[in-house]
């Protein structure tokens, strides 16, 4: 079954040309894409060079000078940051271009994740002296997921240490891909002066007087055609090997250098946009060199939107789009970032959405971060802003009626059942793709600390629950839940950072000074030891007698050799007793046991790796559902309280650079606090990189920490990485903490 999802799912990209109405020809000239990188590896300036060069600016922003057009609100001003995703759109040699800068830290993961659904291609930037780093790592896998070809932008060449040859051994090592490089750099005694184009083979030299406005494209000096030679034919043996076609070219001529150059650029679109290489350019932004070559290769060599997101097709004309990112304006109101797949979205026009709710788009602008210039219209394939959408929130698709989608649906499943005939009983899996297709909605990644958050005054406490709702509604990545126990409101973040921000947003945007209090470790629970349990309840409701007997166990999920979570037993005696059992009340049970797992016996943290078996189940006439949820959350309740039950703590990934002579130090503190060294490896003349291991317990504050021991020279990166178990004295200790005993 397994292995028949996985074929169709790759069919689904197929199919949708047997249903495509509209034309192409408008989204040729449009590119989406989103800027990559790890943090300070140059995403803000390379995207403020790109609005210059274009004319959309007038003056080139600095991040250090708090003047950039995407790092717009005031934390990312004075920070220094990207926080929020924000969405520019310029005009690049008659194509349109809509750009998204993401943030490049960790703890604003989400941003990026919500940008990716929205783009058809991306641009990953390296710093040239660091090569692949952490955040590089976490992006690359978000764009691996949602299959978005790439190119990867080398920066800051301009650096004594830049070394371009090992950044491309770092995408092959590290990541896995298959870079092939379309330039090689040239240095002389002053530095790096420009680079040597292998594809249309000329020496392109940067003007320095005016803002890199200019540059020359000239014959390559005599003394580079070496380099020139040997770069060339490495880029036309590599992309031979990924396209056929080249290839005929190559064996007709029988020759790597006399291959024409529109047959070159049409080989690297179509292996780039397969996925199959990541061309790679490189330059310095800060220095202006090397950014206009990198927007005619955006044109060049990433999709138009019609190559991508075939599934769409399904709507023919209708319009369908999708919520990709929500903000709020003090006077426009909620504002939404969409997506144009199919249609057009015009000015006062209705909406539905995928989940039956009516809205009203009242304006449409074109994206300039916070700039608001209004249009009438978004066209097929291209992003805008909406004011008016007061109940759309992140991920939500929007089509033109109720009965297009259910028409797209229904062409779309007559297509699936031609492409691949599968017999009534999978008609199930069918619907679950159809609707997991339609209906994408990003994946929240769980929080890693939660703290509690209170207003000045019981008078705040309705505008802070409001501004709370609208910052979750922009950032998905925020828990907010009511915890009736300590009857406090309780955030739940990816980071140390990511919790000070909305506690800075609250005071700046909403003038409300919230007090947070301590940090605590989203810890986890699970169960050690298989337990099983029968649970009888019977009570009269409003003269009616309710009677549940319901027999289940719970396992961990590593001892099964079964991946569901929820399960019935499949021995003969308990497979016959439950055939009888109607579907419904094993929908109930499913939804009352899997419930329990929210809260475990030690912390009231979420049990995971939970695995609950269903043996036995009966129910008296008349009994209410609602009295079959709780029979079922009562059982899984009673075994976690007498089981073997343990904690898990969030470990986390540490990437530390600091001088050499930092190194012992460093390393002596992280054996106190109880890291896995991993490696330890040079970078440079003088840095070494410390990769290691630590629980998220013992890293509180460590951001400062590691500042003090480095009088201010090392840089840390930390990143989720699992979640283990704990030393009986360290979970005593965790436990303690947590109930303020220490």
């Amino acid at each position: 079954m397994l292995k028949l999802r996985q074929i169709r799912r790759l069919k689904l990209a197929k199919i949708g040309h047997n249903v495509r109405f509209c034309s192409t020809n408008a989204q040729r000239h449009i590119r989406n894409i989103g800027i990559l990188a790890h943090i300070d590896a140059g995403k803000t300036t390379t995207t403020e060079r790109m609005l210059f060069y274009a004319g959309k600016t007038r003056a080139l922003g600095e991040v250090h000078h708090g003047n950039t057009v995407t790092d717009f609100l005031q934390q990312e001003r004075e920070r220094g940051i990207t926080i929020c995703s924000s969405a520019v759109s310029f005009n690049w040699k008659e194509h349109r271009i809509n750009l998204l800068d993401t943030p490049g830290h960790i703890d604003f993961t989400m941003e990026v994740e919500q940008s990716l659904s929205a783009v058809d291609g991306t641009v990953v930037i390296l710093d040239a002296s660091a090569g692949v780093e952490a955040q590089t790592t976490t992006v690359w896998g978000q764009t691996e997921r949602h299959a978005l070809p790439r190119l990867v932008f080398v920066n800051k060449m301009d650096r004594g240490d830049a070394d371009f040859v090992a950044c491309l051994n770092d995408l092959r090592k590290k990541l896995g891909a298959n870079p092939v490089a379309l330039q090689y750099p040239i240095h002389d005694k002053s530095g790096f002066t420009g680079m040597i184009d292998l594809v249309q083979q000329k020496q392109l030299t940067f003007d320095k007087t005016n803002q890199g406005r200019s540059y020359r494209i000239q014959p390559v000096e005599s003394k580079y055609e070496d380099i020139l030679k040997k770069h060339r034919n490495e880029l036309i043996d590599a992309l031979s090997g990924v396209d056929d076609a080249l290839a005929e070219v190559i064996i007709a001529n029988d020759s790597l250098e006399s291959v024409e150059l529109q047959i070159v650029l049409e080989a690297i679109r179509r292996s780039c946009i397969e996925r199959k290489i990541i061309p790679v350019l490189l330059g310095s932004a800060y220095k202006n060199t090397g950014v206009q070559p990198l927007l005619d290769a955006v044109l060049n060599y990433l999709p138009a939107p019609f190559e991508r997101n075939k599934i769409y097709d399904c709507f023919g004309n209708d319009f369908v789009g999708k919520v990709f990112k929500v903000m709020h304006d003090k006077q426009r109101g909620p504002l939404s970032l969409v997506r144009v797949h199919r249609g057009v979205l015009k000015k006062n026009s209705r909406v539905t959405t995928s989940k039956g709710g009516a809205e009203q788009i009242t304006r449409i602008y074109d994206p300039l971060a916070d700039e608001y210039v209004e249009t009438n219209q978004i066209g097929e394939g291209d992003i805008g802003v909406c004011s008016g959408l007061k109940h759309t929130v992140t991920g939500d698709i929007l089509v033109s009626s109720m009965s297009s989608l259910k028409s797209a649906q229904k062409r779309l499943m007559e297509s699936l059942k031609k492409e691949t005939p599968n017999p009534d009983d999978e008609q199930d899996e069918d619907v679950e793709i159809l609707k997991s297709a339609l209906s994408l909605e990003p994946k929240i990644p769980d929080a890693v600390y939660f703290c509690s958050i209170e207003p000045p005054s019981q008078a705040y406490q309705q505008s802070l629950d409001t501004a709370l709702k609208q910052i979750q509604r922009e950032d998905p990545s925020l828990r907010v839940h009511y915890d009736e126990n300590t009857a406090q409101t309780v955030l739940g973040g990816m980071g140390e950072l990511h919790l000070d921000i909305i506690k800075s947003r609250l005071l700046t945007e909403y003038k409300i000074e919230a007090d947070l209090g301590p940090l605590q470790i989203a810890y986890k629970e699970t169960i050690n030891a298989p337990m099983r349990e029968t649970v009888v309840l019977a009570k009269e409701i409003a003269g009616t007698k309710q009677n549940v007997t319901i027999e289940l166990t719970v396992q961990n999920i590593k001892e099964s050799k079964h991946p569901e979570i929820f399960r019935l037993d499949t021995s003969k005696e308990a497979a016959e007793a439950l055939s009888a059992v109607r579907p419904r009340i094993l929908k109930l049970v499913r939804k009352g046991a899997l419930a329990a797992l929210s809260r475990g016996p030690r912390l009231g943290c979420p049990v995971i790796d939970a695995q609950i078996i269903l043996h036995a189940i009966t129910t008296g006439r008349g009994t209410a559902d609602s009295f079959i949820m709780a029979a079922a959350g009562q059982c899984v309740h009673k075994i976690l309280q007498n089981s073997d039950s343990g904690l898990l703590e969030p470990i986390m990934e540490l990437q530390i650079i600091a001088p050499q002579e930092r190194i012992s130090v460093i390393l002596g503190d992280l054996g106190r606090r109880r890291a896995i060294i991993n490696d330890v490896r040079p970078k440079g003349e003088q840095n070494k990189v410390i990769e290691a291991l630590a629980p998220l317990s013992e890293l509180t504050g460590y951001s400062s920490t590691i500042r003090t021991i480095s009088s201010g020279t090392a840089s840390l990166i930390l990143t989720p990485h699992s979640y283990a178990s704990m030393t009986l004295q360290d979970e005593t200790r965790a436990i303690q903490k947590a109930q303020g005993l220490l």
